[in-house]
């Protein structure tokens, strides 16, 4: 498949850290004439113009008329106003597509709002980010070498699928298929289950009554564990509830793997609890020794 692409207009609907990244990584490979971002603060929307991840901006009813692909990178819990804001606008031919971590409450509030649009809607989740967020965090390399998902539906246009699929190949990802239920199910335990941890472990040392001296005296492995408790609180928000059930289920089978450490530790059995860390050692050297041959950018923007 061609990585060329020559769009007319792109509307980036939320230019952070995702929407950023995309429109900088497209605008390197002059994919689109213009790009025009739409979001809720001008304040924001004005210095992505300034740092020239935008040409213009504008409110989301006027720009996506006429728009050839619109790309919604807000919030999962508000997609579902804003495809009812834009389907009045969009031409016949507008792709939309968006990069929620989320897809099957994505989906729905797109079928539900796009009414004949909604054959031209891809479904897609770039596996990348960072734990800072907002246009300045954004850089144009942050999905080479990352995977993308797209999860098309019985009635999506293939060739949209085809189109949004070279779009995201041009930012070095590795773009692949998956279903939108499985896509929650794995989801919700390699991503949503561990930023979810990282709150809790960050909520419980805040609630402490030493909890400045436990923050002066962490190291380098509750930094690392954490990290990601930095992530933006409204988007996290936005997919434990759009993906509940899933995550709801994930919680409970960590709550039983914790509830028997605990009483491993109670009953000071050294020989389980070092069989369960070897097997956790042994399953995550696997994972890492089957990414060594795939170069990926780190994690953090410095």
């Amino acid at each position: 498949m061609s990585e060329s692409l020559s769009l007319g207009r792109l509307v980036v609907v939320g230019v952070g850290l995702i929407g950023g990244s995309l429109a900088r990584a497209l605008r390197r490979h002059g994919a689109a004439r213009e790009i025009v971002g739409v979001g809720r603060s001008r304040r924001h929307l004005e210095r992505a113009q300034a740092l020239g991840v935008i040409d213009r901006f504008g409110e989301l009813p006027d720009v996506v008329a006429g728009a050839d692909v619109v790309v919604v990178a807000a919030p999962v819990g508000a997609m579902d106003a804003l495809f009812e804001q834009m389907a009045p606008q969009l031409s016949p031919t507008a792709l939309i597509t968006d990069v929620g971590s989320v897809k099957g409450a994505v989906i729905e509030a797109a079928r539900r709002r796009l009414g004949a649009h909604f054959g031209r809607f891809v479904p897609g989740h770039p596996i990348a980010g960072t734990e800072h967020s907002g246009v300045e965090a954004s850089f144009a390399s942050l999905f080479q070498g990352h995977r993308v998902i797209l999860t098309p539906v019985a009635e999506t246009d293939r060739e949209a699928v085809a189109t949004i699929s070279r779009l995201w190949a041009l930012t070095g990802a590795e773009v692949s298929e998956m279903g939108p239920d499985e896509h929650d199910a794995v989801l919700a335990a390699t991503s949503h289950l561990p930023h979810v941890l990282a709150f809790g472990l960050v909520e419980l040392i805040a609630s402490r009554a030493d909890s400045q001296r436990c923050f002066d005296l962490a190291a380098g492995g509750f930094y690392d564990f954490t990290r990601i408790a930095s992530s933006d609180p409204v988007m996290w928000r936005d997919i434990c509830l759009a993906n509940r059930d899933a995550l709801v289920g994930r919680l409970r089978e960590y709550g039983s793997v914790l509830a028997t450490l605990t009483e491993t530790v109670e009953r000071a059995d050294g020989a389980q609890l070092e069989a369960v860390f070897r097997r956790a050692k042994q399953a995550r050297d696997r994972m890492l020794r089957a990414r060594e041959n795939t170069p990926r950018q780190p994690t953090r923007q410095r």
